[in-house]
């Protein structure tokens, strides 16, 4: 029972305490005066009353009523009731300050002075009841009373409403009335324990939307800040309610002020959680509160803060509790689609409906909650029930350890009072106690069809109504409201009086003495077993939600456990990977710990070394993966095993396994420690009851199998129900006894925490890992691991102050965390403060005496034999490399690609194990397969450190016992992948350390910076002293001549300040040290007077050489493109001449020095026409067709404003004659010079017609040509055609416009029509590709459309169809605008060019494709996929395209210019593609060299800057321009593979080491920037330091002089051959360059590296090997071996046998060259010599294969792939008309050695001959032959090589000679004889007069035949 209200108070207005205008509230009167001893009086209630501050008003406003909630300190709610009203102030002198106070409230009254003020009077009633009603009935009546002057007596009434008692709950109807003729009904609910809500949730969800609300009770549950916002205080109190309604079961146990005053509005600001209502008449105040959720009724929103994350319900949950409160709140809303909805769906009446809202709720935390039972560990029965619950198993159980919102709802404080308050097992049970206990399995069954779910939602809901309303009639309420006429008369009003306090006070004292007297009230309580509910364990399974887990991987594990057991170690090292990986399940992680117990007897299981190796392994494996909650229980099932299993280590020391399992965080998380010790003591607990229940009487066995077991809590619960009916003795020893096991337990823990916090090697002060690793000693042996006693301690060391650490030491650590665990859970579990003295006490000694037992065990543990990591391996490096940071080990991880994985059959060579090593030039990976199969592999990776492209992070775990934390993931742009775990004994902050040095190396501040320029630097700064000396002059001439570059730069610069863009030049360049040269030709001399030489200073004559000798000139000069010498010798009709206009590099930063020009244009000109330039890149001559003398140019894109004024027509008006005209004219007499340079051109001037020219130049009758004609137009049409013209509908219409453009005539040009069959397609069926095309335009395109006889075309057509001098290749994009015009002799021909950042992006994606971190996750994405979307092969397409066609224009005798973009990417690209293919010469070793020298280098391809060399060029990422040009010479290679000098490693080797920067050639952007740093001509000066070679060519030449490597065996070119490949897609071929790899040594592109290293191989002496005869055959690996060098190919093989052969012979090898050489050319006497065809021969010397010659069988593949030599061709036939029998093997290739046969040989033997002048007389092998005429002679018998012939045709006579000078001592005179020719004598010496005369008789016979 309670009293219905616990005061009645007064309050009123304090009209002495006026503060500023702010008025204050007093209490006027209070009864009872003295506070009851239940509920003390709550302070601040005059606050409450008026929580927007007390205030008068000019006017009388209506009663009002709210209901405030103070909570008191013990945190009980007290309900204050305000009613409160208005009085008139009637005191006089008070009147004046009303007044005053008005006008502040209400500035407009100020005006007229109002006649009354009001003040607000309360009056309040407080109670620890919530009937909101009822007292809005009580207050209203003792204010009617008063107002209508009812005769009752206000006292009796107030009297009566404090005396009255009602009971708490139970459902019953109590009539009270306070005596003034009233009659109300309070109903008390049947059940206190849920809450009463009347409508107000139903409200709540009305103001504010479902999501809203939900919103709102996550932030609730999960400890947020949330503040209601209404102009109503009632609202605001129901909103409240509302809330903690719908939390039930859970409690809100934080601040909780459902109307807040204005004067306490700083609460706001509290750091704790709170549910607080303010009037919205404070929302400003409220705005910069930065983490509360404010909730606003009124408005229906909810505003939640940026930093406030609010988890929200776990799905499905959400979604379905969404789904159910829609369908309570708009049942409209499911029906809205129907065609024919129900007659009227109406919701529910409020008060039902707010029912279901909270049974929705109810059945949502039914099923959170389900389970949680299982999960509480009781400790204590008695006297109290203990109860703590594990959380942890509880998420683990529910799969739900990732989620947010339950993990902190279980975290909270409501959780902890709801375990508190329904833990015990005995006690009353509610709704939500049934629910979660027997409807779990409905609930289930249910909670996917939601109308089932609403049926249950309508039961419960039923019930919560029944629990509020449980009698349907309700008695009438009878309250009188005040009369109407008494509101209206408000002026006559009677003030509420004073009442009597003494009155009062007697009715209450009557009331408590008549209470004392009745007897007490006794409420049967109704207290029952609470049941558990089904085990959660099943619940997730069902769901599904947990991984199964294949039996096949616990039977591995299994099986593995046995043959430890069983020790049969080999089968358990085969099974261990599958293992470790499979204990990666929560499965085989509980499957191992239970295989493990069945091994453990009596606590102990005593092992052998190995198989204690095993099993600690495999639970370092298990613990890996358990998070630090432990939330499956492995750590806990783990925990007794740890202490079990041990090895003897010696005479009484035994090592358990938990030494070597401390490094996991679980071991110091103090939660997992209390929950073990709860379910431990738990356990005893239960054991000790069970003990005492079946005491006497013997269990039968089979009794107890049928009976469940009893559960913790059912014991519990039985023993609270017989608690009562013990003798006080009996309950005093059950105490006792249970406050011993707790004890017991404690020391036992105790124990066990100082096993596994106490490192091995406690010595060592651990606490602070700054060293990473502790010490060398412990890191040797596996089984010793640091503790994490050190991070343990810092992170629970809170009270100590952790600054002391140096002094303190791991047992101090332990001791004080076992201290504080002990301290936690005994207090919790009510242990004596005796028993825990005792305890605090004995853990020093505990921890101390298992510090002396470690000492021995670890001094025994080091005398172990350390298990092996493997030996990190030395890498060998190039001279001049430094390591930068030695190895650090780690494991390389196998990526994307499967081959060394073992995955597509063969060894798995990844993952390995080794170190990675950081040196000045790469990055080098070595070790040894992790797995023992092939662990006597070493595997290698490398790359060089300039070509990292990107380095990412990444976190790695690894089938092994290391943990391995963090990784690195490195790309590299040579195609290769790094990716890298570092091992457990490399500190995080070495390998930051790494990755910094790692950027410091990839990225250097300048370029000098980079390894080219750093290696042997030592060597260098010797060097240089020596240098300086002897090069002065050039020194100091070359620093003047930047001087003067740098002056003359600026001038240009300040005069032209107009005209020129600021460009990339324009940056300040950096003035290093600069080198001998520089291009130096004096600036005034003019000249044409003076030869160049005459104006040097001889010491400046080197330099020049310099320049003159040059890549550029030497080509020019081979090309005729124009001579350096500046004599008048040079004609004036040759039409191009070398300018050296800029020398000074002024005209353009990024072009060479010297530049061919039209003869006719002078150097000022060239100033004017390079502004309309990008980057002043103007148009120069790189290359001369020497037949039809047609020139290929380059250039830059023009300027957009230079666009139009170049194309208009020239005779176009123009308004004002600008500059721009003037230059754009400059441009056009720059073009017609180079058209007017060209043969064709000035042959034909005047006869402007396409007659007269093809009758000059053409020999028409060409038949083969008939075939090639249309090819232009198709390949033009193709070039500039967009995507969607599908060649066969190009049909005339199409050609409209663009026929300007693409109308060729195409007649061939071809020189003297010597050679028809000049340049080859691929294939005969040239033609093919125009079948696709309309016949018409086949022939309209080649100019044939009209039958005229000289093919010309018919006069109608022939302005528009003749063909263009000059075709310029531009970008589509620039070309808008410009008008063509058809007198004009060049043609624009606008095509699409690939974007640079094109490139770049195709390129990341191309690596990704051939080189993927990872197997790709999508199936669909195959590896030739990812290539198609890379779009790498579209760009090289695109780029070949455009060659083709510029080959075919400049084959047909235009003129070519290629003006895209800067000039220096695609235009280089095409530019040195064209020259490849038309001219052999670029097809050889120095051709190529010279072209990439001169395309590349000198014309200013910025090799720095898209390779992102340096620090500046960082953010513009790697552009692989040059690599798309090798890759096409590789597509050109592939198809013509007799045309190449070198072979495809050639390539490669180039692709490698332009990003190495191992070399300087591929460094800087321009010849200006090399020769500012002085790397141009330095070649010559420095060859002091051999090891160091600076330039790849020279690198590449000595190379190719010692090995093959480079050269292509099936060289044979055809004269002036003019490549034409196919380009489309299909016919190109991915290089393997991007795709292969050599793990036995790294990439084999660094020559000294693999000679060293074979060095080492053959330096290891070889054991002798015992075992029986060796095979000779070994296994190759394509991702691991070297396949050039494990399967040479033959000819290369037979080389190699040739020089060892030698060598064993001791004769000087001979260079390879040479060998080859000589059977090349024996080769090709050959067929003429013999009457039998030689197949060999004719196959690869034979230069007359016809077109067959595109790649057939001939295909001797470059050595970096195995080739033996597929020599089965189909044209054989061709080259010798006789069929050949059967195959030779390729041996004939090398042995002809019956190539002289014995009937030529008519006479031979040794003679002496004299050398030419001077030379010594030397013995050589003569044989003289009859048939051919001649007397030949080698250098020995063997010799095949013939040394020289004389032809005896020119012999005149043979006479007997004299001894002359040097001739061989003791051979007598007469063996002298001379033989005269025409040309000179020789002498000859045989070795007697005998010998001497044979042969001149020989000679002479052979003349007198002849």
């Amino acid at each position: 029972m309670a009293r219905l209200a616990d005061y009645f108070v007064v309050v009123g207005y304090d009209l002495d305490k006026r503060v500023e205008g702010e008025g204050q509230g007093r209490i006027l009167q209070r009864f009872p005066e003295k506070d009851w001893e239940d509920s003390p009086f709550p302070q601040g209630i005059e606050l409450f009353c008026q929580p927007s501050g007390w205030q008068l008003v000019p006017e009388r406003q209506p009663p009002s009523f709210f209901v405030a909630v103070l909570t008191d300190i013990n945190s009980e709610r007290h309900y204050c009731a305000c009613f409160t009203f208005w009085e008139d102030l009637d005191n006089p002198q008070l009147q004046k300050a009303g007044a005053s106070e008005a006008d502040e409230v209400d500035e407009e009254l100020s005006v007229v002075q109002p006649a009354k003020v009001f003040a607000p009077k309360s009056l309040v009633l407080v109670s620890r009841l919530d009937y909101t009603e009822v007292y809005r009935n009580c207050l209203g009546l003792i204010y009617t009373v008063n107002v209508d002057g009812l005769t009752v007596p206000l006292e009796t009434v107030i009297g009566n409403l404090l005396t009255c008692i009602i009971p708490i709950d139970g459902g019953s109807q109590r009539t009270i009335t306070l005596g003034a003729g009233d009659r109300q009904v309070i109903q008390t609910p049947i059940n206190d324990s849920l809450p009463v809500s009347g409508s107000s949730v139903a409200q709540l969800f009305r103001q504010l939307g479902i999501v809203n609300v939900l919103c709102l009770f996550c932030a609730a549950l999960t400890e947020h800040k949330i503040l209601f916002l209404s102009s109503s205080y009632q609202r605001l109190t129901d909103a409240c309610r509302g809330l903690l309604a719908i939390m039930f079961p859970l409690k809100y146990s934080f601040t909780y002020v459902p109307i807040l005053p204005g004067k306490l509005l700083e609460v706001l600001s509290t750091p704790t959680p709170f549910i607080i209502g303010v009037n919205s008449f404070f929302r400003s105040e409220t705005q910069e509160l930065l983490d509360v959720i404010i909730a606003d009724l009124d408005g229906g929103t909810v505003t939640i803060p940026e930093c406030v994350h609010i988890s929200p319900l776990p799905e499905p949950l959400l979604q379905q509790t969404q789904t159910l409160l829609s369908m309570i709140l708009d049942p409209e809303l499911e029906i809205a689609d129907h065609a024919f909805p129900p007659q009227s769906v109406q919701p529910s009446a409020l008060k039902i409906q707010d029912k279901e809202i909270r049974a929705v709720f109810l059945w949502l935390f039914a099923r959170l909650f389900q389970g949680y039972r299982w999960c509480l560990h009781i400790i204590r029965i008695h006297p109290e029930p203990v109860i703590r619950f594990h959380k942890a198993a509880f998420l683990g159980q529910r799969a739900l350890t990732e989620d947010d919102f339950l993990m902190k709802v279980l975290d909270g404080m409501a959780f902890a009072g709801f375990v508190s308050e329904r833990g015990p097992p005995y006690r009353a049970t509610d709704l939500f106690d049934d629910l979660v206990a027997n409807e779990v399995e409905r609930i289930r069954q249910e909670e996917s069809y939601p109308h089932k779910v609403m049926n249950h939602i309508k039961e419960l809901a039923e019930q919560l109504f029944k629990n509020e309303n449980p009698y349907p009639a309700v008695a009438m309420h009878k309250v009188q409201r005040p009369s109407e006429n008494s509101q209206s008369t408000a002026q006559s009003q009677t003030p509420f009086p004073d009442l009597d306090d003494v009155a009062v006070q007697l009715f209450i004292d009557h009331a408590a003495a008549k209470l004392k007297t009745a007897p007490p009230v006794v409420k049967a309580e109704l207290k029952a077993m609470v049941p558990s509910g089904p085990l959660l364990g099943d619940i997730v399974d069902r769901n599904g939600s947990m991984i199964a887990n294949s039996a096949r991987r616990l039977e591995v594990v299994r099986n593995c456990i046995t043959y430890i057991f069983e020790n049969k170690m080999l089968e358990a090292k085969k099974l261990m990977p599958a293992v470790l990986r499979a204990l990666k399940g929560r499965a085989a992680r509980i499957c191992l710990t239970q295989e493990l117990n069945q091994h453990v007897l009596q606590n102990r299981a005593v092992l052998d070394d190995q198989q204690f190796d095993y099993i600690v392994r495999m639970m370092n494996c298990t613990l890996q993966d358990c998070s630090h909650m432990d939330e499956h229980g492995i750590g806990a099932a783990l925990l007794p095993l740890v202490t079990a299993f041990c090895r003897k280590l010696g005479a009484g020391i035994t090592q358990f396994a938990y030494s070597c399992v401390q490094e996991h965080m679980l071991w110091t998380n103090m939660q997992f420690w209390e929950a073990m010790f709860y379910s431990d003591v738990q356990n005893h607990i239960r054991a000790l009851y069970l003990e005492t229940e079946d005491g006497g009487q013997q269990n039968n066995l089979d009794g107890s199998s049928s009976r469940r077991e009893i559960s913790a809590l059912e014991l519990a619960s039985e023993q609270n129900r017989l608690w009562p009916t013990l003798s006080k003795e009996m309950q005093a020893e059950r105490v006792q006894k249970e406050e011993s096991t707790v004890f017991s337990q404690a020391i036992h823990y105790a124990n066990r925490m100082s096993y596994l916090l106490l490192p091995l090697d406690t010595s060592k002060n651990r606490l602070l890992r700054s060293t990473g690793l502790g010490d060398v000693e412990s890191v040797s042996n596996s089984y010793v691991t640091n503790s994490i006693a050190g991070s343990m301690a810092e992170s629970y060391d809170t009270e100590s102050g952790f600054e002391d650490a140096e002094s303190s030491d791991v047992a101090n650590s332990v001791v004080r965390f076992i201290n504080r665990f002990v301290d936690k859970v005994c207090n919790e579990s009510g242990v004596t403060n005796e028993h825990l003295k005792a305890l605090h006490t004995m853990i020093p000694d505990i921890v101390q005496m298992h510090i002396e037992t470690l000492d021995a065990v670890h001094r025994e543990s080091k005398r172990l034999p350390p298990i092996q990591k493997p030996k990190l391996l030395r890498p060998t490096l190039l001279a001049g490399e430094e390591l930068v940071m030695d190895g650090m080990r780690v494991h390389l991880i196998p990526d994307g690609r499967e081959e060394a994985t073992g995955q597509m059959g063969g060894p798995p060579l990844l993952p390995a194990e080794g170190a990675i090593f950081l040196t000045t030039y790469r990055l080098i990976f070595k070790g040894t397969p992790t797995d023992p199969l092939v662990g006597e592999q070493v595997v290698t990776r490398s790359f060089p450190i300039a070509s990292l492209t990107k380095e990412k992070r990444i976190s790695v775990t690894l089938p092994m016992d290391q943990f391995v934390q963090e990784g690195l993931q490195l790309r590299s742009c040579t195609f290769q992948l790094m990716k890298i775990a570092f091992d457990e004994e490399v500190a995080s902050d070495l390998a930051e350390v790494f990755r910094k040095h790692m950027h410091k190396l990839r990225y250097p501040q300048h370029v000098q910076g980079t390894f080219a320029f750093t290696v042997g630097q030592c060597g260098k700064i010797m060097v240089e002293h020596k240098t300086k000396d002897k090069n002065q002059s050039l020194k100091t001439l070359s620093k003047n001549l930047v001087k003067s570059a740098k002056r003359t730069i600026g001038r240009q610069y300040v005069t032209r300040k107009k005209y020129v863009p600021p460009t990339w030049e324009n940056r300040s360049s950096l003035q290093s040290e600069f080198d001998e040269d520089e291009i130096s030709v004096s600036e005034e001399v003019d000249q044409t007077t003076l030869t160049l030489s005459s104006t040097i200073r001889s010491s400046d004559r080197q330099t020049m050489s310099n320049v003159v000798e040059r890549a550029c000139c030497r080509d020019y000069q081979r090309l005729g493109l124009g001579t350096l010498s500046n004599s008048l010798t040079r004609s004036k009709n040759e039409p191009f001449r070398i300018s050296t206009a800029n020398r000074m590099y002024t005209i353009c930063r990024s072009y060479p020095g010297l530049l061919i020009v039209p003869q006719s244009i002078p150097d000022t000109t060239i100033h004017r026409i390079c502004r309309c330039y990008r980057q002043n890149r103007f148009p120069v001559v790189c290359w001369r067709n020497s037949r039809t003398k047609a020139v290929l140019l380059r250039s830059a894109g023009l300027h957009a404003k230079g666009v139009v004024g170049f194309f208009k027509s020239p005779n176009a008006p123009t308004a004002v004659p600008s500059q721009a005209d003037s230059t754009s004219l400059e441009q056009e007499k720059y073009l017609q010079a180079i058209i007017s340079s060209m043969p064709s051109y000035s042959e034909n001037t005047g006869r402007n017609t396409l007659s007269g020219f093809t009758s000059t130049h053409m020999n028409t009758s060409d038949s083969s040509d008939k075939l090639r004609q249309p090819k232009i137009g198709a390949l033009m049409k193709q070039v500039m055609g967009a995507k969607e013209d599908v060649p066969g509908t190009f049909s005339r219409g199409a050609l409209g416009q663009r026929a300007k453009v693409i109308s060729l005539s195409q007649p061939k040009v071809s020189g003297k029509a010597r050679n028809p069959t000049r340049g080859k397609w691929g294939s005969i069926r040239g033609s093919g590709r125009l079948s696709a095309y309309n016949p018409d335009v086949g022939t309209r395109l080649a100019g044939k459309e009209s039958p005229q006889p000289n093919g010309g075309p018919s006069e109608a057509l022939f302005l528009r169809q003749q063909k263009a001098y000059l075709y310029i290749i531009g970008d589509k994009a620039q070309l808008k605008g410009g008008k063509q015009d058809s007198f004009q002799q060049w043609e624009v021909v606008p095509i699409e060019v690939c974007d640079v950042r094109q490139v770049k992006n195709s390129f990341k994606k191309l690596m990704k494709a051939c080189v993927p971190s990872s197997p790709p996750s999508d199936p669909n994405m195959s590896f030739l996929r990812s290539l198609e979307d890379s779009e790498w092969m579209a760009l090289l397409h695109r780029v070949l395209q455009v060659s083709v066609l510029v080959v075919e224009l400049l084959n047909t005798g235009s003129s070519v210019m290629v003006s895209l973009e800067d000039g220096w990417d695609v235009t280089t690209q095409v530019v040195s593609l064209v020259q490849l293919l038309s001219d052999p010469y670029y097809r050889t070793f120095d051709g190529f060299r010279l072209l990439v020298e001169k395309e590349w280098l000198s014309f200013g391809h910025r090799f720095s800057h898209r390779g992102a060399q340096t620090l500046a060029s960082q953010s513009s990422g790697f552009t692989p321009v040059f690599l798309q040009f090798l890759d096409c010479v590789h597509q050109i290679h592939h198809q013509f593979p007799m045309e190449f000098e070198f072979s495809q490693y050639y390539l490669k080797f180039l692709a490698y080491h332009y990003v190495s920067n191992r070399f300087r050639t591929f460094l800087l952007d321009s010849d200006y920037e090399r020769i500012e740093l002085g790397v141009l001509y330095e070649e010559k000066g420095e060859r002091k330091s051999p090891q160091v070679c600076k330039s790849v060519w020279d690198y590449i030449d000595r190379l190719n002089k010692k090995t093959p490597i480079f050269y292509n065996y099936m060289y044979s070119p055809e004269d002036d051959e003019v490549l034409r490949p196919y380009t489309f897609i299909s016919n190109l071929k991915v290089w393997d360059f991007y795709m292969e790899e050599t793990l036995s040594e790294g990439p084999s592109y660094d020559w000294e590296l693999r000679s060293r290293q074979e060095h080492m191989a053959e330096e290891t002496p070889e054991k002798p090997d015992t075992s029986g005869p060796k095979s000779q055959r070994r296994i190759v690996w394509p991702c691991y071996d070297n396949l050039s060098k494990a399967v040479p190919d033959a000819i290369t093989k037979l080389l190699q046998d040739l020089q060892s052969l030698e060598a064993e012979l001791g004769q000087t090898s001979e260079k390879w060259k040479d060998t080859w050489d000589k059977i090349k050319t024996t080769q090709r006497i050959e067929p003429k010599l013999e009457s039998k065809p030689s197949f060999s021969s004719s196959l690869l010397m034979s230069s007359n294969l016809s077109h067959q010659r595109r790649s057939q069988g001939v295909y001797l593949q470059e050595s970096g792939v195995g080739s033996s030599i597929n020599l089965a061709l189909d044209c054989e036939a061709s080259a010798t008309s006789t069929p050949v029998a059967g195959r030779p093997s390729t041996s004939t290739l090398y042995s002809q050695f019956q190539s002289t046969e014995s009937e030529n040989r008519s006479f031979e033997g040794i003679l002496f001959k004299k050398g030419a002048l001077l030379k010594p007389w030397k013995p050589r092998w003569f044989v003289l032959d009859k048939t051919k005429h001649q007397l030949r002679y080698y250098e020995s018998r063997q010799d095949k090589e013939c040394k020289g012939v004389i032809d005896l045709a020119e012999v005149e006579s043979v006479t007997p000679g004299t001894p002359t000078m040097g001739a061989p001592k003791n051979i007598e005179e007469k063996a002298f004889f001379d033989l005269k020719t025409t040309k000179r004598v020789y002498n000859f010496c045989a070795q007697d007069s005998l010998n001497a005369q044979l042969w001149m008789d020989s000679v002479q016979s052979c003349l007198s035949d002849a």
